[in-house]
């Protein structure tokens, strides 16, 4: 078993568990562990093949560790298997609806017989649902907007899921006879936030001995076709694979086609035909007219096609990296030389949102600032959240200053990197901040963020937002949308008045790189950038395990068209502290 099904596995025991009423200790246990493995960067299957200690992961005890090694050597876990029995197989999908938790997810199957989103769908149609104790209308009005935020995004895979499909997989079929190339295109390729299906490219003479080590790839659910250059596949978890195999001469023109976008495709086919080209996924090709319906894969005379940077200088375009190819300005760009020279993992100096054990991290402040330091990184900001944050345990102002001893602590025993007291500080309902001006003026960096109270208006989030970053202490606002990716849409925003507003006082937004926010997307990370607004790249770690979410980060500003020098966090040391004094000033 891969870490994704481990780790969806230990998640649904934990619903089922709490489904149950089971001790709240074990439900959190079974939750912290699926969350532990879900973050890791190496194969669970590796270190037990390597017989490691699994009881040194976080939250993973002795019981854990043998479930664990359990699942990676017999694909089972008879302790899912007993509580799925116990109870309805759908209830579960209730519990992925925005808002319904356990005790709700029980209290529609015992009073209303749900057990389903459709049949839960059903009872807010006839009405069943409002007329409940503590339910009404406005209740009603948002289990409907969940179904339907549900129903949009349940066949798309968020990009870091994909990522823990992909790369055994790519793994396995590099150890295919006769294979001289094999790369992931379509969507992944352009790293876009959700994936709805994989598209493989591979390059060999031997395609039949190819298809057949493809088909017979052991975390295939099922094989729906295989043809002699063409074959499908479905996952385990669900995720559709289309394998296509081509000849070595047509390797480049192929990676530029199916890679994509559609859009982007059109363009580059229709600026070769106004230089008498024919492009398509087999070759660049000389016509002395367009051919009239496109068929026939030799059309004219050979030119290229063996290597993807043929195609853009078959029509006279700089290499547009794949992150750009959306038809968004990047062909026009292309053919001007004015592409930007995209940031990169490499150029970022630190992290500027990191949770402890002060609140709901995992980490102690040394841990964490260790494991930035293992990075490479100058600096680290310690962002724990403020009081108004309970399920988190958000600290008042006698704990924060308990904090910053603690910090001091670090600043001695972890040299060569900078720990910011920083911390993350809601913004109220009224748009004033969860921490006394006092406390905020000592922060070395002031993050400010929407957590509570969120179903508003679009004029009345919009407002609390700009009050709460015209402040003279912040420096970042973070997750402006507050979407979570396949679960919400988040809270209605005049984004455009914001980023006019932060750009104004000078305040940086973030672009929080946990997958399952990426917020900003990427047209509102370029729209940032067009205004002059610096963007923060930050992982919102709550462990040492998830500082590598900066990849995604990076990904989706990349995206946006963001330079080195648009990121916040690309800055030095000596830079930053700068920025942070002159914004304060």
């Amino acid at each position: 078993m891969e870490n994704i099904e481990i780790s969806d596995a230990l998640g649904e025991t934990a619903d089922l568990l709490e489904l149950q009423h089971a001790n709240p200790f074990r439900v959190r246990a079974y939750r912290n562990a699926a969350r532990t493995v879900g973050t890791l960067t190496r194969p669970l299957a590796e270190m037990v093949a390597e017989q490691e200690d699994l009881t040194e992961l976080p939250t993973i005890g002795e019981d854990l560790a043998g479930y664990i090694t359990e699942m990676v050597r017999t694909g089972h876990f008879p302790l899912l298997e007993e509580v799925r029995e116990e109870l309805p197989p759908a209830l579960p999908e209730l519990m992925r609806l925005a808002g319904v938790g356990p005790k709700r997810a029980m209290r529609f199957y015992e009073e209303l017989g749900v057990d389903s989103v459709a049949k839960l769908e059903r009872a807010l149609e006839q009405g069943k649902v409002q007329k409940l104790p503590g339910f009404g209308a406005r209740s009603a009005e948002r289990l409907k907007q969940a179904i339907a935020d549900y129903r949009k995004h349940t066949a798309r895979y968020k990009l870091s899921e994909a990522d823990q499909l992909v790369q055994p997989l790519l793994e396995y079929m590099r150890r295919a006879p006769g294979l001289a190339e094999v790369e992931v295109v379509g969507s992944y390729r352009r790293r876009r936030e959700t994936i709805g299906d994989i598209d493989l490219l591979a390059v060999g003479e031997k395609a039949a001995e190819i298809m057949a080590h493809f088909t017979a790839y052991p975390a295939a659910l099922r094989v729906e076709s295989a043809g002699p250059t063409r074959g499908s596949l479905v996952l385990r978890q669900g995720l559709r694979v289309d394998l296509r195999i081509l000849p070595h001469r047509s390797y480049g023109a192929a990676l530029h086609y199916f890679t994509g976008s559609k859009l982007h495709n059109i363009a580059v086919r229709k600026l070769g035909i106004e230089h008498g080209l024919r492009i398509s996924e087999y070759g660049i090709f000389r016509v002395e007219k367009p051919a009239k319906s496109g068929r026939g894969k030799n059309a004219g005379k050979r030119i290229g096609g063996a290597r993807e940077e043929e195609v853009f200088r078959a029509v006279g375009m700089a290499w547009v990296p794949p992150e750009l190819r959306e038809d968004q300005d990047e062909v026009e760009a292309a053919l001007q030389d004015t592409l930007p020279t995209l940031v990169a993992l490499g150029d970022i100096r630190g992290d500027l949102q990191a949770h402890t054990l002060w609140s709901d991290g995992e980490n102690s402040v040394e841990e964490m600032a260790r494991a930035a330091l293992e990075r490479g990184y100058q600096y680290l900001a310690i962002t724990d959240h403020s009081r108004a944050v309970r399920v988190a345990r958000g600290l008042d102002p006698k704990r924060l200053e308990a904090q910053w001893k603690e910090i001091e602590r670090a600043r001695d025993k972890v040299a060569g990197i900078h720990i910011l007291k920083g911390m993350e500080v809601d913004i109220l309902h009224d748009g004033s901040l969860d921490l006394p001006d006092t406390y905020l003026e000592r922060l070395d960096l002031v993050i400010v963020s929407v957590h509570t109270r969120m179903q508003m208006t679009r004029a009345q989030a919009t407002e609390r937002i700009i009050r709460g970053i015209s402040h003279p202490s912040v420096h970042i606002l973070a997750h402006p949308t507050g979407r979570i990716i396949n679960e919400r849409e988040g809270y209605p925003l005049d984004l455009e008045a914001v980023l006019s507003a932060a750009k104004e006082h000078g305040v940086a937004v973030e672009l929080n790189a946990q997958p399952n926010r990426l917020d900003l997307n990427d047209v509102q990370v370029r729209r940032a950038r067009e205004l002059g607004v610096r963007v923060a790249i930050d992982t919102d770690s709550h462990s040492t395990q998830t500082l590598h979410f900066m990849s995604y980060g990076v990904d989706q500003a990349r995206r946006g068209w963001l330079e080195k020098r648009d990121v916040l966090n690309c800055m030095t040391w000596n830079q930053l502290e700068k920025w942070l004094k002159r914004r304060r000033g």
